[in-house]
């Protein structure tokens, strides 16, 4: 199967209120019934920081607007490849931690692509994280502060193996 490839960097959100953390279900929409949960997040636009990108990101994923010295880090950085029905995305990703009061996500500015993947949103508890997350590390990550950034290396997070 040949797929087009792109890379890009991108910033994390890892969103706690209390002992829950806010995820979003996300989709391939090649494979019917396919769902994972993800933390906010998304591409750094050119000329834009991994900090302005986290908080325009988790405005628009989920309407929450936040001052950017209110997010702690980055607290941790991989190298992700993903292999979707359509593509491969391989991005450098960079985390960050907000402590927040829960709230009820509202997008404020999906694009038409997010609109179809997107199935929905969920606070989970730290200790009963769904079965299928990316990252799989996140609730080892829910109490990194930044004072040192963990480094996840590379992973491979796909629908449709990158090699068969």
């Amino acid at each position: 199967m040949k797929r087009p490839w792109g890379w890009r960097t991108a910033a994390r959100v890892i969103c706690i209120s209390g002992t829950d953390v806010l995820l979003l279900a996300d989709s391939d929409p090649g494979l019917p019934g396919s769902q994972w949960w993800v933390t906010p997040g998304g591409g750094i636009d050119q000329g834009e920081s991994a900090r302005a990108a986290a908080q325009r990101e988790l405005r628009e994923e989920t309407g929450l607007l936040i001052e950017e010295d209110a997010l702690m880090g980055p607290v941790a950085v991989r190298t992700v490849t993903h292999g979707y029905s359509d593509r491969v995305r391989v991005q450098r990703e960079w985390f960050f931690r907000v402590e927040v009061g829960r709230f009820k996500p509202e997008p404020a500015g999906l694009t038409p692509g997010e609109k179809e993947r997107l199935k929905g949103y969920g606070w989970w508890p730290l200790d009963q994280l769904p079965q299928l997350v990316w990252p799989a590390e996140l609730a080892d990550m829910a109490d990194l502060t930044g004072q040192k950034v963990l480094d996840l290396g590379e992973v491979d997070e796909s629908t449709v193996p990158v090699v068969p």
